[in-house]
């Protein structure tokens, strides 16, 4: 039987690296739908929608692969409207593309999120320890700091945006090594398998990516 696979995501559609990554890994057939919270805005009317806090600030990235900092309440303001959009499709399963926490919204009924996924993953990986944490922009730090924080758990944290160069992402991977994590999470939705190979090269420790631990529970809920 054929399956739909809904996916909202907080910039714009199509996000085709998003797609396919999901679709890799849902069931063979399984038709992919994705819906951003920002369709519909011209890149002035995103732009006006600035993130007021480090704790309101999600990375995203639009149509035609502009990086952008947005505000989290903008993205939550406008996720319902999306929400239903898939429930129109008909999706069997819908997942919300982004690790952020978020509170209960209009159509979240069944929705999967993947910051669940990642930290309840985290906690049965590591009961404790010295947890290395990949996010987007410096000034999230102290916010998902926090988020991950918990008792016998070090949280070491790291910026690197998703779009960064080899270069780059070698340099932060290389003071991750330095701080001797147990575990790391690749706290973004942006963050690739790429992304998760060249972090693993430099630092031998389990690397959670978000994007396809994600997508694994999918598949049991699809299947």
């Amino acid at each position: 039987m054929s399956r739909t696979l809904g996916i909202v995501t907080i910039g714009q559609a199509p996000r085709d690296d998003i797609v396919e990554l999901f679709a890799a890994q849902a069931p063979a057939g399984t038709k992919v739908i994705l819906r951003g919270a920002l369709d519909g805005l011209s890149d002035a009317e995103v732009d006006a929608l600035p993130p007021q806090s480090g704790a309101d600030t999600l990375y995203t990235r639009l149509r035609g692969g502009r990086d952008v900092k947005i505000s989290k309440q903008a993205v939550i303001d406008r996720s319902p409207a999306a929400l239903a959009r898939l429930r129109a499709d008909g999706c069997d399963a819908i997942v919300y593309a982004c690790t952020g926490e978020f509170p209960p919204m209009e159509g979240d009924a069944g929705v999967l999120f993947p910051s669940r996924v990642l930290s309840g993953l985290a906690e049965g990986l590591l009961p404790r320890g010295r947890l290395g944490l990949l996010v987007p922009f410096a000034e999230q730090g102290e916010k998902l700091k926090a988020k991950w924080a918990r008792v016998g758990v070090e949280v070491i944290v790291e910026a690197l945006v998703p779009s960064a160069d080899p270069l780059e992402t070698k340099a932060v991977a290389d003071r991750l090594a330095a701080a001797k994590p147990d575990l790391i999470a690749l706290d973004c939705m942006s963050y690739t398998p790429a992304t998760k190979a060249a972090v693993k090269e430099r630092v031998p420790a389990p690397t959670l990516l978000a994007i396809t631990a994600t997508g694994r529970v999918l598949r049991e809920l699809l299947d």
